[in-house]
């Protein structure tokens, strides 16, 4: 399986691997980065991890000049797809595909040999992340005749080429969460392959909930609600510590509260007090294990001014209070440096 991506303003291809497309979990992983910079011109960077079936590609760019990225995959393949920017218009050759992207979104899709055309306009940052499967790998992380990947394995039995869903749905929090930890991920050799295996199969049943989540007919909503829908996520994802409250987030897109209330439960599956609170419980939890914090400020960065409401909110999530958790986390990280020391 051959991987190659190129740019306009580039004689040489910016990326160019090649992988065994059979699945062998005794496969090494194998990582590369790329760093490519014109001083005010352009940047690209991208980090590559890749085994046998498996490519996974995280990728930021920005150029001061309109640019055309072509993708290209030479053979079967299947694709998750997660995309962090705007504007990015997009041809994608055998799939029928919205003319351009959207920030926050995602999607899985099937192709025979896969071509995407990208165009990127000037001073608009690009930011996705791809993992490519080989049919064979794909088929060892989730059984075809799943009920709720029926017709997607069907349509790749069949070699026809497809999505999974017929629209980019917007990012969970849960998404971003596993998301963010494939992108921090520190570990090295054997463990590193193992971690990013596991977080991948994560995704995708994150990926796969979020496609059974859908609106039902009777909730659908127009593409001009849903895009304020998609806004008033956005403003929540961007800071849940001073969130605005329900009627001024309701200013703040255009839709009144009852509208928003409404559909952003049909959009995202839970309320927009929900959401905040699963934002900042997932905050506190990164904190606790990225670093050495205390209780009061992980409660602080996590926008609570009282520490006995923040352990409440902790407990009633995740079922044991922050002071445990922490202690537990502690405890893990110690063992993982000392295992690290047997490699």
């Amino acid at each position: 399986m051959k991987i190659k991506s190129t740019l306009s303003s580039h004689e040489k291809p910016i990326i160019n691997i090649e992988v065994n497309a059979h699945y062998n979990p005794k496969s090494i992983l194998n990582e590369e980065n790329i760093n490519l910079q014109k001083e005010n011109i352009e940047e690209i960077k991208s980090h590559i991890l890749a085994t046998d079936g498996m490519v996974l590609i995280d990728t930021q760019m920005y150029f001061t000049k309109p640019q055309t990225e072509v993708f290209e995959i030479n053979d079967e393949c299947i694709v998750m797809d997660f995309i962090s920017c705007n504007n990015i218009e997009t041809q994608i050759d055998q799939l029928e595909n919205e003319k351009y992207l959207k920030q926050n979104t995602h999607n899985i899709f099937y192709t025979t040999k896969y071509k995407g055309t990208f165009k990127i306009p000037a001073f608009e940052k690009v930011n996705y992340l791809t993992i490519i499967f080989s049919k064979e790998f794909y088929f060892n992380v989730i059984n075809e005749d799943w009920k709720l990947h029926e017709k997607f394995s069907k349509n790749i039995l069949i070699q026809k080429s497809s999505y999974l869903t017929s629209k980019y749905l917007p990012f969970t929090s849960s998404i971003q969460w596993v998301i963010s930890e494939i992108k921090n991920c520190n570990r090295k050799g054997a463990l590193k392959k193992m971690y990013i295996e596991t977080k991948i199969k994560e995704l995708l049943i994150h990926q796969l909930e979020s496609v059974v989540s859908k609106p039902k007919p009777e909730e659908k909503i127009d593409n001009e609600e849903y895009n304020k829908l998609l806004e008033a996520k956005q403003i929540l994802d961007n800071d849940y510590r001073n969130t605005p409250t329900l009627p001024e987030l309701s200013r703040k897109i255009s839709l009144n509260e009852f509208k928003l209330k409404k559909g952003f439960k049909a959009c995202f599956g839970t309320t927009v007090k929900s959401y905040i609170i699963k934002l900042r419980m997932e905050h506190a939890k990164e904190l606790f294990q990225s670093k050495s914090a205390t209780v009061s400020e992980v409660a602080y960065k996590c926008g609570y001014k009282d520490v006995s409401h923040f352990s409440a909110a902790f407990k009633s999530y995740y079922g044991f209070s922050p002071q445990k958790f922490k202690i537990n986390t502690d405890s893990i990280q110690l063992w993982l440096i000392g295992l690290s020391f047997l490699w």
